[in-house]
């Protein structure tokens, strides 16, 4: 999932003021997930809105199952069209949308998008994937070290790893160290003596936003390519 976490109310209080109405709009998914931005988080940054802006501003607030799709953002068409200004509790990708799908409208990032990760445990998350667009995970155990290393290193660990552990901080495992715990526990150890290719970043990274059209999903609803 998409981790993210609330802005600080100082700097929340500095966006929206000079608004007279705003939205307050969480998504349903993966902010939810981790506590930043769902019916709870909504409710109770509102609360706090208030009391620092008083009768400065009109507070609507709503929740939509994802914001980074139209037909979930068209839910709330009314509501947006009754604010100056919507302050979205969903990634970076959900103020776009909310954006795009509203133009006439301030979209404003009530969160910081952090990483895409996993729960470790409550109310801990961590960084998994990179979203680098050539995955690799099936030579390395499912275990990602463009993720999960701290110089994102294809062929092994660096020389600073000591005692399992990675030499940026040594609250973080080296992600090499767990790559060959797994793979040995997998009998799959061998893995490791294919060298893995440089990555080729400018084509993955082309300078400009990554797009994937699927042509048989475009036929089903009768649209052209």
């Amino acid at each position: 999932m998409i981790v993210a976490q609330q802005k600080p109310l100082e700097e929340i209080r500095q966006m929206v003021r000079g608004f007279r109405r705003l939205l307050v709009l969480g998504c349903g998914t993966c902010t939810t997930v981790c506590f930043a931005g769902g019916e709870k988080e909504v409710g109770l940054l509102s609360t706090s809105l208030r009391s620092v802006l008083g009768q400065e501003i009109e507070i609507e607030e709503a929740v939509v199952q994802r914001q980074c799709e139209w037909e979930f953002l068209d839910q709330v068409g009314e509501a947006v069209g009754r604010a100056e200004a919507v302050l979205s509790l969903g990634c970076g990708v959900g103020v776009q949308g909310i954006g795009e799908r509203y133009p006439g409208v301030v979209a404003l990032p009530g969160l910081n998008t952090a990483f895409m990760g996993l729960t470790e445990a409550p109310g801990i998350w961590g960084e998994r994937c990179m979203a680098c667009g050539d995955c690799l995970l099936h030579r390395t155990g499912g275990i990602c070290p463009v993720a999960r290393c701290a110089k994102s290193l294809l062929n092994g660990p660096c020389g600073g790893v000591q005692d399992g552990h990675c030499e940026i901080s040594v609250d973080n495992p080296c992600a090499w160290v767990l790559i060959y715990d797994r793979l040995t526990q997998q009998g799959r150890v061998e893995q490791l003596e294919e060298i893995i290719p440089a990555r080729d970043w400018k084509a993955s990274h082309s300078g400009g936003p990554r797009r994937i059209v699927r042509p048989d999903l475009r036929d089903m609803v009768g649209e052209e390519v």
